[in-house]
Order: structure tokens, then C-alpha cells, then sequence
């Protein structure tokens, strides 16, 4: 029994190691985890909070007279030297914002922790967010003269913002794995092979792929984004219809790119490799956990490359702003085009048998 324990043991370690696309992957692919993960959290240390700043550049809103004034007078009021929170870098992030309503809408977004106004000594700021509770503490400890400004509107919760990316996720993760590796399992078990013998052409196949896991998926969302809101009362201003256009759009985009990485391939371990590939940076940096106010700007231009993010941005700008189809068009333009662009990679690279 040992010896043919072995046997196997021996072969199936000779044909992962012949498969020379699933080693280069097995390989590359934690450490480009690693390096992408570096490089996009790396750095020094990343402050605890973000406030926003009513200004159109932060160099002339936290010009050297604006801050010495404010400091020295607020050191006298309090007994105290040092610098002002607004200043340290350390711990707050700052972010000009030169629109006012623009800014209040990332406010109640929580975008941002609070938004301060330093020409006229106000703020504002979500009193639904932990983070604003507390930079509202440390601001007026050390600028004591500021004054509290009404914030009109709702109120986001955390979970309202949160929701969209959630659904959203769990839609990409559906549709990559749960299309990617049908394909895979139909070609290497020789059902794409007796298909061939059929009339059926690879676009048929394709699109029979696509509207079979749309409708799946379609369900499961609609019965997450009820039972959750059942529990959590999230809020949504938007129209249904708006969003379930949203969903399809999203889904074709998903399921389509699925498809296009299965399309060619027979390597299990390379499929899945390369799906961890497409997912992960979607999943980081797509703004589902947290806002990319302030980050980089390479990152937030190479998050909107990822179909994820425009379900994600149309899907919040529906259910948390009420927006209309002429403000999501461009999102939507997005994912029509991807669809369209990797349903016709795969119908092109699709192969019937494993080679």
C-alpha cells in the first residue's frame, strides 16, 4: 500500500511540476501579493484619521498665518504650547475640499471624518461615525474656538455605505469562480469535446454560460439585499429599477470575465491562480471597506480599471444620494463595454477540447 501511496504521491507531484504555467503561478503569485500589498499600505505610517479641509489647495488653507495665529491663540486659551491637530500628520490626514455641498456629501458618505472651514472658524461633522465623534474631541481640544456647523441632510450609517460593496463582492466572487471553473470541469471531462459535434457554436455556449449565471445570481442578490435590509433597516433612497439595472450590467461584466480567463486554459491550479489574481486587487481596492478619499491617485485610477468599483460607485450613488440614470451613465457605459469586450475575447480564444 505504501509503495503505491508513493506512486501516486510521485506522479502527481510530476505533473504539477510539468504543468510550467501553474508553477510560474504558485510562485509569482504570494509574492506579487506581497509587493502589491507593500506597495499600496507600505509607506509610513498612515494617519488614524481624515479631515477635510474648506479650501481649494490644502497649501493655502494650512497656510504658516493661518496656523500660527489659530496655535499661539489657542495655546494662551488653553494654558498649552504645541501644534495644532490639524497639523499632525501623524494622525490626521488632510484633504482640500473646495466645494462645500460636495464636501457634505462625503461627510455623510464618511468619506471623510469631519470637514473644517479655518476662515470661518466652523466644522462639520457625521455624528453617526465613531471616527467623527473623536477627531470632533481632539479638534476642539486643541481649537477650542471652533464652532459647530449644522449638517443638513441624512445621516449615513457605516452599514449603509457598506452594504453596496458587500453585495457587490459576493457577486465577483460568484461569477469568476462560479463560471471559470464550469468551463474548466466541462473541458477537461470531455463535455465540451461531444458538444463541439453539435451545432453549437462557442458564442452560444458562451452566452448560454453567461444568462444561466446571471440568473443565479440575480436571485441571491435580491434575496441578501431583502433579508439584509430586513435586519439592518439600511438606507436606500434610489429606485429598485436602477439598481437591479446596476446588477445585470454587473454581473455580465463579472461573468464575462470569468469566462474569458476559462475560455483557453485546462490548467485547474492556473485558472484558480489567475481568478486570485483578477479578485484580490478588486477586492482591496475597490473602495468596499473603505473609502479612497486621499489615497494615491495611481490607485484610485487603477481601481476604476476593475469592472467591481463602477458596480460599487453606481450602486452607493443610487442608494445613498438617490441618483438618476444620467449620473450613473458612465459607470454603466463602463460595464457594457467590458461585457461586450470580454465576451468577444472569450468566443475568439474559446477552445472545445484540453490540449
Amino acid at each position: 500500500m505504501i509503495r503505491r501511496l508513493l506512486a501516486m504521491w510521485h506522479a502527481r507531484n510530476l505533473e504539477f511540476v510539468q504543468d510550467r504555467g501553474s508553477l510560474i503561478f504558485s510562485l509569482l503569485l504570494p509574492v506579487g501579493v506581497v509587493i502589491g500589498l507593500g506597495i499600496v499600505f507600505g509607506g509610513p505610517e498612515r494617519p488614524l484619521f481624515k479631515a477635510g479641509v474648506l479650501a481649494p489647495s490644502l497649501e493655502s488653507a494650512m497656510s504658516t498665518e493661518h496656523i500660527a495665529q489659530d496655535s499661539a491663540q489657542d495655546g494662551r486659551q488653553n494654558g498649552k504650547q504645541g501644534d495644532s491637530f490639524l497639523n499632525e500628520k501623524r494622525y490626521v490626514q488632510l484633504v482640500a475640499e473646495p466645494d462645500l455641498q460636495g464636501a457634505l456629501a462625503k461627510l455623510t458618505h464618511q468619506q471623510i471624518d469631519i470637514l473644517v472651514d479655518l476662515e470661518g472658524r466652523r466644522y462639520w461633522v457625521n455624528t453617526d461615525s465613531p471616527k467623527g465623534y473623536i477627531t470632533e474631541k481632539l479638534l476642539l481640544a486643541d481649537e477650542p474656538g471652533m464652532h459647530r456647523a449644522q449638517v443638513e441632510g441624512h445621516a449615513v450609517r457605516y452599514v449603509d455605505w457598506l452594504l453596496p460593496g458587500v453585495l457587490a463582492m459576493n457577486m465577483m466572487f460568484s461569477c469568476l469562480f462560479g463560471v471559470g471553473y464550469v468551463v474548466l470541469r466541462y473541458r477537461k471531462s470531455g463535455f465540451l469535446k461531444r458538444l463541439r459535434a453539435t451545432p453549437l457554436t462557442a458564442f452560444e455556449f458562451l452566452s448560454a454560460q453567461v444568462l444561466s449565471r446571471l440568473s443565479l445570481i440575480l436571485v441571491i442578490t435580491t434575496i441578501l439585499y431583502v433579508g439584509v435590509g430586513a435586519i439592518t433597516h439600511f438606507h436606500s433612497e434610489g429606485s429598485a429599477l436602477l439598481l437591479a439595472l446596476i446588477a445585470v450590467l454587473g454581473a455580465l461584466s463579472m461573468i464575462a470575465l470569468g469566462l474569458t480567463v476559462a475560455a483557453a486554459i485546462s490548467s485547474e491550479e492556473l485558472v484558480g491562480g489567475i481568478l486570485n489574481l483578477l479578485s484580490w486587487p478588486m477586492t482591496l481596492i475597490s473602495g468596499i471597506w473603505f473609502s479612497l478619499e486621499g489615497a494615491p491617485r495611481w490607485i484610485q485610477w487603477a481601481s476604476h480599471a476593475f469592472p467591481l468599483t463602477h458596480i460599487i460607485e453606481a450602486a452607493r450613488a443610487v442608494m445613498l444620494d438617490g441618483a438618476g440614470i444620467t449620473q450613473i451613465a458612465p459607470n454603466l457605459l463602463y460595464l457594457a463595454a467590458t461585457t461586450l469586450l470580454f465576451l468577444g475575447v472569450g468566443a475568439w480564444t474559446f477552445r472545445w477540447r484540453a490540449s
